[in-house]
């Protein structure tokens, strides 16, 4: 099943959160170091992520930074298209 990504910037808190899908009831695991991912309480699916200290982690880099997070996406035009 296809589903979309909200992303949330809270500049003033320094917060990115990313949810995947639908709100659903979820636990919080942290896997790095500010980087805590969302998991389904009941399917265990990954729903969501949160990024803590957001900008502060590209203050001292020159281009760019990995997180420990692997994705996948697909082109949504077909999707739009129904909607509009």
């Amino acid at each position: 099943m296809d589903k979309n990504l909200k992303i949330f910037f809270d500049k003033e808190g320094d917060v990115l959160d990313i949810a995947i899908g639908k709100p659903t009831e979820a636990i919080s695991k942290e896997l790095d170091n500010d980087v805590i991912m969302r998991l389904d309480l009941n399917t265990e699916e990954i729903v969501g992520f949160t990024i803590l200290n957001f900008e502060k982690r590209f203050e001292h880099l020159d281009s760019s930074e990995t997180l420990p997070i692997a994705a996948t996406f697909s082109h949504i035009s077909r999707a739009l298209e129904v909607e509009g």
